[in-house]
């Protein structure tokens, strides 16, 4: 029964995709919600308070545990390692308003498609709907399954068939009204978030909360000048930080906007089309694409007609992609699974703009309308901006524990002054004050703030790089990263491919090679047939675009393409492409070839084709296209030359791109409408034509990158839409894969039949058993790469199709193969962004670098993803380099790590700061004294907040270390650190106030402030002539007090020093000119106060004059500590060899998932598997693919 309850109370949103949430069911409870509101008023409001920062306390609070069909308060819960909570009410929408559909009763269905969960979510006979509103999506109660269901899409369950006739010819207009009070405007509305409400939320922040309590006590103890500083301090914060955010809304705000208010031409049954703002469109509408420039404003699926829309707002490139109608087929088969992964030819996503549209003899072209709102491409896209992944990095959770380890012995300092305080019997109200003082001076406010100094100091030097972030917390993990994925094309390679040669074949032979650029034109043949017009270019404003490749083949020909502006129709719809030979093109038999009708590529069939017609003749040609061994399978056999595989085997081993050509004369007859044509009767009996040889060379920054990758430890991988022989050969030529490896080809295969999945292990031709070459070795033990000692000589490669069955079928493996895998290739966008999950599960910090086009997926996945984009920041990713070449990648790291460096130095600095000031004060409040404002404010001011702001401005340091800095704060070199210095701190601030009391001078209720002007030595007064005026004695002047204050002053200046280190992350602490001469300046001010010898200064400070001889021995004191804590810091603490030999003393291993992958397979004498091959046991469930937009692109 309580299974039952607890399955009715608690479900999942969205499951298996990647927004999954627990969404758990409470009913409010009146007497409750009472109590907590007077829990309010007692509280002063911080209970209120508490409720804001914790939402889940709030509801746990004021409700009870329900199913979710009583509920009226939801609480959801990320299924991550967060588990963060967000609250959130149910409300009802009301229908009963609306006029019903004709002919339908309030029984029956009020949507036409009954398959709807719009009919389900009706509850009758009140004609209301539940629904809540998560991250901008409306989910409606679904009472036949007892669940919340998205809305604001079509049902994925609809055929191509039920797609056509359900709403091929629209909605009704009642369906419309109903669909737009279910499921909202279609609109991506950003609100420009009002400034109070900002400045509310970041001043209801903890940290701010504890800055203002802190603030307040230190006013009340007339520490006035500190908390004004503080308080300025806090406001520019405060105002930078809201700026910032009001500047990022409006600028989102901008960008969705104008897609909001888009006129398109909506047709309903029962009133034929009319002109409909975009914000009144519903899932199901039927509108007409009618020649003019469209930007989409929701996502649709073509039905009839076909069009060119330009992608790069969602892709990043502005190449133009032809779209198709989704076939009309009687199919049991939901639409998608029918169209396979080429689903998307036939969907028009929101934000891309349609150029140009191409309708059928049946009227304009039409679109279905398939999503709105934020469930579209776009409004995913900046739901994911809205909405950003919490970046889970260790810093920032060791951070916060340090703050609890510093609240725990701030509380013990609290304990102890309550009870010396109370044991001297003074006032509660002086007990309470002194007690919360100390608890303030342990914890310094200002740790998290100090944080952020490091890094908006990294993001503006990256800036100045040329490199822009959109993620500044991402700058810290960056110093962590210890594999990077780079994409080939355009990242690791040059952007476009040059034509270096076409192989014709004639009579099922290779001929001779035609090279370019050559001084004759390519001769006419059926080749240069297939290069004039197999393919997708366009002309826009006067200019041909499209695939560069194509551009590149179509250029060889010297040919033109006829500007389609000049044969428009009345309608403005576009003409059949016309080619036509240009001047320098070879002499041909033809007027021009018409391109009639394309089947376009798409990265899953690896193929495009193209029914044309010679300009003239009757007779029609099908020219195909694509990767060399799909063309060859639709070729007839007597036309593939026999040495085929040689051919393509030998230029593929050269790094070379190879594209296949093939060619068949098509009998239709006369007046055939080729738009009908079949694509797998066309697509058939082919004739092979030759080979296109496309060069893809490196880009010249490539090699040294990789080297200098190499040399820090830090593996590469590439991860490429490409061949996997091309991919192979780059690999060996950018240095990826050394000489003297070996390369082992991963081929795995779905179960067919009887016979159950295989895996394959056959070593790459070109591998040559080198045992003699050179071994690469780190300069590091501990830190080795993957590819050092035995490792070294092997290294997996692998295609898309591999690594899926992989993944489904040999999951067990896939540990073992990524440790050692460099090359991964012909992966599509959503298998990309699976190998980066992959190895972040084996523990590796992932960098994923690529061009941004395809790799969007990837780059948010990774804990530091680079786009290479002209644009100044990419949405996709958090970096985006406006260089084009992977330079920028160690550039990154090493910020990373000097920012990473700089975090740990200023929390380690802060940290002694706070515990120095806690032991002066403890120290001065065992005889109820304590430093004066003047004292306290040169400590805070002058020294600490200035050493916070300039430390971090210290640059990377230029080479790369062979290992990375420590990524936890909570370490033993860390916290030894802390905890040692503490104890010198410790050691030297009792020393001084045990050694200042058996003094001859020292008197324990001093009230001489004044230095005698001959010999600077004071005589004790008795303290008899004291004791009267012992009663207004001060809580400031002391000689304890004149002591401790130089000792602790001085002592955070050694440690800002101390914790400064340069190498290897960062440049020597003399580069960062303005911290150095602070430094000096800070410790020149400290030793004037000290040594100054003017009432001025000494009645100012409240000190009183001691000895010359004494303040010599303070300085010792000083100096002996400052020498012992170098010592320790640099000769011990940051001593990585010595660590590595306690570590090898005590038998430690590194516990992350990898290296403990690689320790186990440098043991298995049976590793790597070679020429053999594995069957699996059973077959498995296949994994989920998410098929959210994917990017057709081939790399």
């Amino acid at each position: 029964m309580a299974k039952e309850l607890w399955k009715d109370h608690c479900v999942l949103l969205n499951k298996d995709e990647e927004n999954e949430l627990e969404i758990l069911g409470y009913k409010t409870q009146g007497w409750r919600r009472v109590l907590c509101i007077a829990g309010y008023i007692l509280s002063c409001g911080a209970l209120l308070l508490l409720f804001f920062w914790k939402p889940e306390w709030d509801v746990w609070a004021n409700c009870i545990r329900c199913s979710l069909e009583e509920a009226d308060i939801v609480l959801l819960r990320t299924t991550d390692e967060f588990q963060r909570y967000t609250r959130k009410k149910v409300t009802w929408i009301d229908l009963s308003t609306l006029a019903l559909p004709v002919g339908s009763s309030s029984d029956g269905p009020l949507v036409a498609d009954k398959d709807s969960v719009i009919n389900r979510a009706i509850m009758k006979p009140q004609l209301k709907v539940r629904c809540i509103q998560v991250q901008k999506i409306r989910y409606i109660w679904d009472f036949s399954v007892k669940e919340f269901k998205k809305v604001g899409s079509l049902e994925d369950s609809n055929t191509c068939h039920s797609i056509h006739h359900k709403f091929g010819a629209g909605l009704t207009r009642e369906e419309q009204k109903i669909r737009q009070l279910v499921c909202g405007p279609n609109a991506i509305e950003v609100e420009i978030r009002p400034i109070w409400k900002l400045l509310f939320k970041e001043i209801l922040n903890p940290f701010y909360v504890f800055q203002a309590f802190t603030l307040m006590l230190w006013l009340s103890q007339g520490y006035i000048e500190y908390s004004v500083a503080i308080i300025i301090l806090s406001i520019i914060s405060v105002g930078l930080t809201v700026y910032n955010l009001r500047q990022q809304s409006t600028k989102l705000h901008d960008l969705v906007e104008e897609h909001n208010k888009v006129q398109v031409t909506v047709c309903t049954k029962s009133e034929g089309c009319k002109e409909l703002e975009s914000c009144y469109l519903v899932p199901g509408d039927m509108f007409l694409l009618d020649g003019k420039k469209l930007a989409l404003p929701c996502d649709a699926v073509l039905i009839d007609g076909s069009c060119i829309v330009n992608e790069g707002m969602l892709t990043g490139e502005s190449i133009p992609v032809t779209k198709t109608p989704l076939p009309l087929v009687e199919s049991p088969m939901p639409w998608k699974t029918h169209s396979m992964e080429d689903y998307r030819r036939h969907v028009l996503f929101c934000g891309t703009e349609v150029v140009q549209t191409k309708p059928t003899g049946r009227g304009p072209a039409r679109a279905i309308v398939l999503q709105t709102g934020f469930n579209t491409a776009k409004g995913d896209l900046v739901r994911s901006i809205l909405y950003p992944k919490p970046v889970n990095f260790k810093l920032y959770r060791d951070a916060f524990k340090f703050i609890v380890g510093l609240s725990v012995i701030g509380v013990f300092g609290l304990i102890y002054t309550v009870c010396v305080f109370t044991s001297h019997e003074k006032p509660v109200v002086d007990v309470v004050a002194m007690a919360l003082l100390l608890l303030t001076v342990a914890v310094p406010p200002a740790i998290p703030a100090a944080l952020t100094t490091g890094t908006v100091y990294a993001q503006r030097r990256l800036k100045k790089k040329k490199i822009f972030c959109i993620s500044p917390q991402r700058i810290n993990i960056c110093g962590q990263i210890n594999l990077v994925c780079f994409d080939k094309t355009g990242t690791l390679t040059e952007d476009g491919l040059d034509l270096w040669g076409v192989i014709p074949s004639e009579g099922s032979r290779f001929q001779k090679i035609h090279k370019f650029p050559s001084s004759t034109p390519l001769p006419w043949g059926p080749v240069c047939g297939a290069m004039a017009s197999c393919h997708s270019l366009v002309v826009l404003d006067k200019k041909i675009q499209g695939d560069p490749l194509d551009l590149k083949m179509f250029d060889s020909t010297h040919w033109e393409v006829e500007d389609s502006s000049t044969a428009r129709d009345g309608a403005g719809a576009l003409e059949t492409c016309i080619v036509r030979p240009g001047l320098k093109a070879s002499s041909a038999p033809v007027e021009g070839i018409a391109i009639l009708h394309q089947f376009p590529f798409s990265s899953g069939l690896q193929r495009m084709s193209v029914v044309s017609q010679k300009i003239g003749e009757e007779q029609y040609d099908l020219y195909m296209k694509g990767a060399p061994a799909t063309v060859s399978s639709f070729c007839r056999r007597d036309t593939v030359p026999a040495n085929f595989l040689k051919e393509l085997k030998m230029y593929t081993s050269q790094g070379f791109r190879v594209i296949a050509l093939a060619h068949k004369v098509l009998n239709l007859g006369k007046d055939v409408d080729v738009s009908n044509l079949k694509r797998e009767e066309a697509e058939s009996g082919l004739t092979f034509l030759g080979l296109l040889v496309m060069e893809n060379r490196l880009k010249q920054e490539t090699k040294p990158v990789l080297q200098e990758l190499a040399a820090a430890c830090i593996r590469s991988v590439m991860v490429t839409g490409d061949n996997l022989q091309t991919a192979v050969t780059v690999a060996r030529n950018a240095g990826m894969i050394h000489i003297g490896s070996k390369v082992i080809l991963v081929e795995a295969n779905e179960p067919e039949g009887s016979t159950p999945a295989s895996i394959a292990w056959r070593l790459a031709e070109d591998s040559k058993a080198n045992t003699a070459a050179p071994r690469e070795v780190c300069a590091n033990t501990e830190e080795k790469i993957t590819l050092e000692g035995e490792t070294c000589n092997y290294h997996f490669a692998m295609n898309g199709k591999s690594y899926q069955v992989i993944i489904k079928h040999f999951y067990s493996l896939l540990p073992k193969i990524l440790v050692n895998a460099t090359v991964f290739a012909r992966m599509s966008p959503g298998q990309k962004s699976s190998l980066v999950e992959e190895f972040q599960k084996l523990d590796y910090y992932v960098g994923m670098c690529g061009d941004g086009a395809n790799d969007c997926g990837a780059l948010k996945m990774a804990h530091a993803g680079i786009s290479l984009s002209e644009q100044e920041a990419s949405v996709a990713s958090p970096f985006t380099s406006q260089i084009p070449n992977i330079q920028c990648v160690p550039e990154l790291i090493r910020e990373g790590r000097a920012a990473l460096v700089a975090s740990f130095a200023v929390v380690k600095y802060l940290t002694l700061y706070g515990l120095i000031q806690f032991v002066g004060t403890a120290l001065l409040f065992w005889q109820l004294q304590i430093f004066g404002n003047h004292q306290y404010l040169i400590q805070d001011i002058i020294i600490t907040l200035l050493v916070c702001l300039t430390m971090s401005l210290t640059e990377a340091y230029p080479k790369l270390a062979p290992y990375r800095p420590p990524g936890q704060l909570i370490s033993p070199p860390l916290l030894l650190s802390i905890i040692l210095n503490l104890c010198f701190t410790i050691i030297m601030q009792t020393c001084g106030f045990l050694l200042v009391k058996r003094q001859p001078w020292y008197v324990a209720l001093a009230s001489q402030r004044h230095c005698s002007p001959r010999n600077q030595t004071m005589f004790p007064t008795s303290p008899g002539e004291n004791s009267t005026s012992s009663g207004a004695q001060s809580t400031v002047l002391s000689y304890e007090d004149t002591t401790l204050w130089p000792l602790s002053s001085i002592n955070c200046i050694i440690v800002a020093f101390v914790f400064s280190k340069g190498k290897p992350f960062r440049k020597p602490i003399y580069t960062n000119h303005v911290f150095s001469v602070l430094l000096a300046l800070q410790l020149a001010i400290c030793l004037f106060l000290f040594f100054a010898d003017i009432d001025a200064v000494y009645s100012g400070m409240q000190f009183l004059c001691t000895p010359v001889i004494w303040r010599v021995y303070v300085l010792l004191m000083l100096l002996v500590t400052f020498c012992v804590s170098l010592f320790t810091e640099d000769v011990i603490l940051q001593n990585k060899h010595l660590w590595l030999l306690i570590k090898s003393w005590f038998g430690y291993q590194s516990n992350s998932q990898y290296r403990k992958w690689q320790r186990m397979l440098q043991r298995d004498p049976n590793w790597p598997p070679l020429n053999t091959k594995d069957f699996a046991a059973k077959t498995t469930e296949e994994i989920y693919i998410n098929l959210t937009y994917e990017y057709s692109n081939e790399d």
